[in-house]
């Protein structure tokens, strides 16, 4: 393959369009870069990487532009983030992340969507009653995006295979539904010196932190990991989809950050949280 030969032909072929804002930019269309990916026996991203490495914007990336530059498109395509729980929380951070052009996901659960996961849950549908939510989890990264590679694994974490599932990631999002595997995941990601995002919905409440290896973390949220209650209080009071939403969002923006370098002021050492009942928000500082 001619690298020269591709870059001349995304040349060729890209349009011109106007970006946020409405200065000029040159794209190009999915079928394009899907023409390109086949004519050159390339991954679909690689054509993105050479189309956006010379300005030239996939076409599905232009609203991005103005808030994202090239490089930071690059950056989200270089980049590897790991999603540990695919319910309300994990569902919707997939769908933002594959989005917004994050170019590898790795999605991790084990369990299967049921009845009542559909008040919540972006990714459980009526025919999806019964099937694995890491599989369709992985569908669903690929019918938004196909440039982006998914690595799926149908298991739920553990303290055996948690440092092993997450290594090579520069993001880990934890979208668990309870607080000891919480701090299962917090251990391997600082195992791996992996930035982690940890969210948790109840009710119309929810919360955000960063957490960075060095980071005391969950132990400032929730005390020491020996006299920590099994659940939190999601059990108690459920969780409302316009909760879910809200903090996946946040829980996801954190993540962009990280990954962009655009870190702007991270959640590190302090919990955002929300009470959509009052309309409250605030960002308390932990420690």
């Amino acid at each position: 393959m001619n690298s020269q030969e591709v870059l001349e032909q995304i040349t060729l072929l890209a349009l011109e369009t106007t970006a946020p804002g409405g200065t000029p930019l040159k794209t190009l269309r999915a079928d394009q870069i899907r023409g390109l990916a086949s004519r050159y026996n390339l991954p679909e991203r690689d054509i993105e990487l050479a189309a956006l490495s010379t300005g030239v914007f996939p076409l599905r990336y232009v609203r991005n532009q103005r808030t994202y530059t090239s490089d930071d498109q690059i950056r989200l395509l270089n980049a590897s983030a790991a999603i540990v729980g695919l319910g309300g929380l994990g569902g919707s951070v997939l769908d933002i992340l594959a989005r917004a052009g994050v170019g590898r996901l790795t999605l991790i659960d084990g369990d299967r969507f049921e009845e009542h996961n559909l008040n919540r849950q972006l990714l459980c549908v009526q025919p999806c009653l019964g099937v694995l939510k890491a599989e369709a989890a992985g569908r669903r990264a690929l019918e938004i995006n196909c440039a982006i590679q998914t690595d799926v694994h149908p298991v739920f974490l553990t303290a055996e295979n948690a440092a092993s599932l997450i290594g090579g990631c520069d993001v880990v999002l934890d979208c668990l539904d309870n607080i000891a595997s919480r701090f299962v995941l917090e251990e391997a990601a600082q195992k791996n010196a992996i930035p982690m995002v940890s969210a948790a919905v109840a009710g119309v409440m929810g919360q955000v932190t960063t957490i960075y290896p060095q980071d005391d973390g969950l132990q400032l949220i929730h005390g020491q990991r020996t006299s920590i209650k099994p659940h939190g209080a999601e059990k108690a009071l459920g969780c409302l989809p316009q909760a879910v939403m809200l903090v996946a969002a946040v829980e996801s923006g954190e993540a962009l950050k990280i990954l962009t370098g655009r870190t702007g002021e991270l959640l590190r050492n302090r919990l955002w949280v929300a009470d959509l009942a009052t309309n409250m928000f605030e960002v308390l500082s932990l420690g």
